[in-house]
């Protein structure tokens, strides 16, 4: 149905910024929500960033507690891009970045189970 790819990891010194991207392809159409998802080593699954209410034209957008005021979610409707500016990074924001994609109807745009497309993950490293 859809097909997603990131780019754009990489590593950085705490305090610097970062911006990670996701292609998207396939039946774009049907996109409701596009999420970045981390993913560190000891620690559970997080939602990081999420842009939604796609489908209808929207541009909802929810930040984790811990990248809120960090992080900046933008999708790019020409290109059928989402990128993740990522800035004041700290070792804590180590993690493999992952981007999935939910199809409508409105469900909980939070919730991992919701996305049944997710790309294969960049890493991001924070040195300290």
């Amino acid at each position: 149905q859809v097909q997603l790819a990131e780019s754009g990891g990489g590593s950085v010194q705490a305090g610097g910024s970062l911006s990670v991207s996701c292609s998207v392809s396939g039946l774009t159409v049907r996109i409701n929500s596009l999420g970045w998802f981390r993913q560190t080593p000891g620690k559970e699954q997080e939602v990081v960033a999420v842009i939604y209410g796609i489908s209808g034209g929207g541009g909802y957008r929810y930040y984790g507690d811990s990248v809120n005021g960090r992080f900046t979610i933008s999708r790019d409707n020409t290109k059928n891009t989402v990128s993740l500016q990522m800035n004041s990074l700290n070792p804590e924001d180590t993690g493999l970045y992952t981007c999935a994609a939910a199809a409508p109807p409105y469900g909980d745009v939070l919730d991992p189970l919701e996305y049944a497309n997710w790309g294969q993950g960049t890493q991001v490293t924070v040195s300290s």
